[in-house]
């Protein structure tokens, strides 16, 4: 990601959850990345204050798009 600073389009409270977000919006060609302040790792407990998935600001309506359509489909399921 470069340009201007990276946008979070979501906020989850497992590395794990953001990882699968993260991929989501990769396999539909955006770049994405995940940041979380759990100390590199070493205090997983504190990603239950906030995983962060990041894009940036230019293809932040489509990130957001995905998300919808993703959340739509998995209820209308």
């Amino acid at each position: 990601m470069t340009g201007d600073a990276p946008v979070a389009v979501a906020v989850v409270t497992s590395q794990f959850e953001a990882e699968l977000i993260a991929g989501l919006l990769q396999s539909d060609g955006l770049d994405a990345a995940v940041s979380a302040d759990d100390a590199g790792g070493q205090e997983p407990q504190l990603q239950l204050q906030g995983v962060r998935v990041l894009v940036s600001p230019g293809v932040e309506a489509a990130a957001r798009q995905i998300l919808d359509d993703a959340q739509t489909e998995q209820l209308g399921s």
